[in-house]
């Protein structure tokens, strides 16, 4: 029987056609998981203004004079620096149920903007990796966020600012007012893939 010979460059090929399709395959599963991934703010903690931790407050009454005058002096050299933890709820739901496969997600990059009452502020994103286990339950990310009141909403005054202030990171805050605009990014065989377009993170639901 006459031996058929197959040039090495179609073997080649053909090789490289069959990881091709593997890779294109793992990259089509990769984007599914991505697009599952959600997303909703969780809370503030560690809010201070200015130096003065403000979490056991909720009207301005609770500020001791010590603080006023503290507080006057750095709105009077127009600063009102507040530093808080914002915490952020990610939830992978591809934990095997419900036809989905069992996987961990990679989240490389989080590249972020803060928007307080709808008013774009800082913005930044995140120190290192995070893998974002398959079990349906919640990673937290937390973000260590520093902005100056003032150079955002000084317009709004001395009190409107104190008011601001307690309504973010005061006892009984009100996280509805805060939101993130972000592009997130995973881990794929062929480096990083980033969101298809840019999310709006809030409290009130998964996104």
């Amino acid at each position: 029987m006459k031996r058929v010979r197959i040039p090495a460059c179609i073997l080649l090929f053909s090789v490289l056609l069959f990881q091709g399709c593997a890779t294109l395959g793992e990259i089509a599963r990769t984007l599914t998981r991505l697009k599952n991934l959600q997303f909703r703010l969780d809370n503030i903690s560690d809010f201070s203004l200015a130096g003065i931790g403000i979490g056991p407050k909720s009207q301005l009454r609770d500020f001791t004079l010590a603080d006023g005058i503290q507080l006057l002096a750095a709105f009077r050299n127009q600063r009102l620096p507040a530093r808080f933890l914002l915490n952020v709820e990610t939830r992978n739901p591809n934990d095997g149920t419900g036809g989905t496969t069992r996987t961990v997600s990679t989240l490389t990059r989080f590249d972020w903007r803060l928007l307080i009452d709808d008013r774009p502020t800082i913005s930044g994103g995140i120190d290192q990796a995070l893998e974002i286990p398959g079990t349906g339950q919640t990673t937290v990310i937390p973000l260590r966020l520093e902005l100056d009141l003032y150079e955002f909403f000084g317009e709004r005054g001395y009190e409107d600012l104190l008011n601001l202030a307690l309504a973010l990171g005061g006892r009984g805050g009100d996280i509805s007012r805060v939101a993130l605009d972000a592009l997130p990014s995973v881990s794929t065989p062929l480096g990083d893939i980033a969101w298809p377009e840019r999310i709006t993170i809030v409290s009130k639901e998964f996104r």
